[in-house]
């Protein structure tokens, strides 16, 4: 990794800026950590779920007396048992609980099941009997919002339509461009399945414990379901085992919940990988028609597009997925005139909603697979194109947002483009496509170099009132001083816990930092999505954090009687002039200094409904990415050589996790790319399995050269910038230009599979 320009700053042993381990490493690395499916509780039962396996059609009946029936079973519930309202969604609360009359995609909850075993839950829920008359599935999303469909829920089949007009939409230009393309439907595919446990409280209230990525909106739509006060519904965040987007819808949240209160007893609930695949959202797949216009220099007149993203049975985040690949959609180029229509639709395909990139990925592969063509048709390289056209600082984007902070696009492509090329191909079976399947020998294998570069929004936009809450404290234990800082926010493996110790660090100069579970007793920090949670919580516990030490100083200051703006926290004890030091210890050995702070980020604004103008974005976020492939154009096999990316990532707070994320973001890109993709044919699923879905290994991804660029944002906490998602919406483009150079080949739909290659 190198990074530019050079940080000067003091830095505190395990503060922000330093490669601070991980609390949370060393058990999982160990297998000691315990995941939501390790959870048990005594007298616990175990919940099951019957699931539909038409894509669409009416419930004629539900029977559950062979269910009953079988001992050991506790209850069986349907959609009459729900307490509360029978409805739950995150943007709308669109879909049921439990189907009441229709059933709207494959693997939809009908039934629940409690036992006093798993396997005899699962053979309950065998046996409840639901009688359906199959309707013909909506499985087209174009047709869907063209109304040529039967319209799956009351105002028809378009969840959101977003409108981008900025400049002339008659514009015209010397050269032309136009394309079609296509991007499949992804699977976060983490490892840890849905899982939680429930346990009834004496209060009439319910405790849970879960794996999710956004506590305080799941406690919302549980306690409706449930018809109790949000205060009798308790959740703690259990050990999650990735999420990548997936986790913020409900899964076994609301259904634990009702089994347990039912049988007064604690309810655990452990998804299969097979139930798990219809237990959670995908991203949505896209079809996309661009155009682009340019001079003869290749300098871009106008951009034209339409977008359609198919949202499935609900609605989940589509609308915010469909305002970010509108606004995204221009790419992080200077456009004078844009046109985009963005839609998402309403179809009986799986449910789609939040996965990394969240709408930016999919219309990535669409502008910069355009942008190669445009270089093409004015014999530009793929490279210097970009660069001509390139947003930087002070320039506009296609909402008329002004880019207030560094926007150094045409560096980032540069910088990767300038990074060392792996070796030529050699007669090493390891490093040939197909590998030691010993498919080729070198015979009919062309090398392929191809760029990218993409624009992601950080933090939830478009008016959208985003903040989190901390609460940080200081006392003494056993005569040293202890910070414990308490938020909502969700650690998914992308290492909020260590964060939230460094700033701790950093702020008050301690090196004892608990951090709480967190849970519903404090106030929300929304959701660990966005790239959002080092911004706002990070943020919030600055802010927290600095109350507490006007606090600590103002103790000092009246011991010592010395002005406390004289006064500063290191080490552990507050020093200043003279012979001052206090240990800060003995500063709160009487009483723990705590402090609560909500803090939110600089407002946003709504997108006008005529035109999708307005500052809808706190803070954008580039990354470019090179990647080199390897192909046998005979066997339509791919090897990927390198996948090297530059990033601007305002402060690396933590260089050793930033470099991670990039790692991570871009293998799930190379996934997209050449491999992953949910197979849905008539609204179902071919491949719930990771047997039949395929995910990168290591031996899939190739070294990484990674270039970190620092170029502080003015108006974030510690000039950072949101890391996690911009190495994912650069790299499958990348990927697939590289191949298109390989192969001459146009490859306007991903994931890129061998038939497309040979023609087969």
């Amino acid at each position: 990794m190198t990074s530019a320009p050079t940080d000067t700053r003091r830095r505190t042993p395990g503060g922000v800026g330093e490669s601070a381990s991980r609390p949370d490493g060393v058990p999982k690395v160990r297998g000691e950590f315990a995941f939501s499916s390790d959870l048990w509780a005594d007298g616990a039962a175990w919940g099951a779920t019957v699931r539909s396996p038409h894509a669409h059609a009416r419930i004629v009946e539900v029977s559950t007396a062979a269910a009953l029936a079988l001992p050991g079973v506790l209850a069986v519930l349907t959609h009459e048992d729900v307490t509360g309202v029978n409805r739950f969604g995150l943007e709308h609360r669109d879909q049921p609980v439990l189907a009441q009359d229709r059933v709207r995609y494959q693997g939809e909850p009908v039934a629940l099941v409690a036992a006093d075993h798993p396997e005899t839950a699962r053979r309950a829920a065998e046996l409840v009997e639901v009688g359906y008359a199959v309707l013909p599935p909506v499985t087209d999303a174009r047709a869907a919002v063209r109304g040529e469909c039967e319209p799956l829920h009351e105002g028809g089949n378009t969840v959101r339509h977003v409108r981008l007009r900025h400049g002339d939409p008659e514009a015209t230009a010397e050269v032309v461009v136009t394309g079609e393309y296509e991007v499949g439907m992804q699977d976060q595919a983490f490892l840890g399945p849905e899982s939680g446990l429930a346990v009834p409280a004496p209060d009439g209230g319910v405790d849970l414990y879960v794996a999710t990525q956004w506590l305080h909106v799941d406690r919302g739509q549980v306690a409706a379901a449930l018809g109790l006060d949000e205060e009798l519904v308790r959740i703690t965040l259990a050990g999650v085992g990735g999420a990548f987007g997936a986790r913020e819808d409900l899964s076994i949240q609301v259904h634990a919940c009702l089994l347990a209160l039912r049988i007064g007893r604690p309810v655990k609930m452990v998804y299969s990988r097979e139930e798990s695949f219809f237990g959670h959202v995908h991203r949505h797949p896209a079809w996309m028609r661009y155009e682009h216009g340019a001079d003869r220099d290749g300098r871009l007149v106008y951009v034209r597009a339409e977008i359609v993203l198919d949202g499935g049975a609900y609605a989940s985040s589509t609308p915010a997925v469909v305002g970010n690949a509108g606004t995204m959609g221009a790419g992080p180029y200077a456009v004078p005139n844009v046109s985009i229509d963005c839609y998402g639709a309403y179809t009986n395909n799986p449910p789609c909603g939040a996965m990394r990139g969240f709408g930016a990925v999919q219309a990535a592969f669409a502008y910069e697979s355009q942008m190669d063509r445009l270089g093409e048709a004015v014999g530009v390289d793929p490279v210097e194109i970009r660069v001509r056209n390139a947003l930087t600082e002070g320039d506009r984007i296609a909402t008329g947002q002004v880019l207030d902070s560094a926007a150094p696009v045409a560096e980032l492509v540069r910088r990767v483009r300038d990074l060392p090329l792996p070796p030529p191909p050699t007669a090493d079976l390891r490093a040939l496509p197909g590998g030691v399947g010993n498919t080729t020998h070198g015979e009919g294998v062309r090398r392929g170099v191809g760029y990218a570069v993409g624009i992601k929004n950080v933090g939830f936009s478009e008016g959208f009132d985003d903040y989190s809450t901390a609460r940080v404290s200081v006392e003494a234990v056993g005569g040293e001083p202890l910070a414990t800082v308490h938020t909502a926010a969700v650690e998914v493996g992308q290492g909020l816990v260590a964060l939230q110790q460094q700033i701790v660090r950093t702020e008050l100069g301690l090196a004892r930092v608990r951090v709480a579970t967190a849970d519903t007793t404090v106030g929300s920090a929304g959701s660990t999505s966005a790239s959002r949670q080092s911004y706002v919580t990070g943020g919030a516990v600055q802010a927290a954090c600095r109350e507490v030490a006007g606090e600590l100083l103002a103790r000092a200051s009246e011991s010592a009687g010395v002005a406390a703006e004289l006064l500063r926290l290191e080490d552990g004890r507050v020093t200043g002039p003279g012979d001052v030091s206090i240990d800060v210890a003995d500063l709160v050995a009487d009483e723990p200094v705590v402090h609560t702070v909500e803090w939110h980020h600089r407002p946003t604004s709504p997108l006008d409904p005529e035109t999708g103008q307005g500052d809808a974005h706190v803070q954008l976020a580039f990354a470019a990415h090179r990647a080199v492939v390897d192909v046998d154009v005979e066997l339509g096999l791919v090897k990927v050589v390198a996948l090297d990316c530059a990033q601007d990532v305002g402060h690396a707070l933590n260089p050793g996790a930033v470099v991670g994320q990039i790692h991570g973001g871009s293998a799930q890109g190379l996934g997209l790319a050449v491999m992953e993709e949910i197979q849905v044919v008539d609204g179902l699923v071919r491949n719930p399995s990771f047997t039949d879905y395929l995910i990168p290994t290591m031996l899939d991804m190739p070294p990484m050269r990674v270039d970190v660029l620092e170029l502080a944002d003015p108006h974030a906490p510690y000039g950072l910038r949101g890391v996690g998602e911009p190495p994912t919406i650069s790299s499958t483009p990348a990927v697939v230009a590289a191949i298109r150079a390989a192969t001459g080949l146009a490859l306007t739909r991903v994931p890129v599979r061998p038939e497309h290659l040979t023609g087969t």
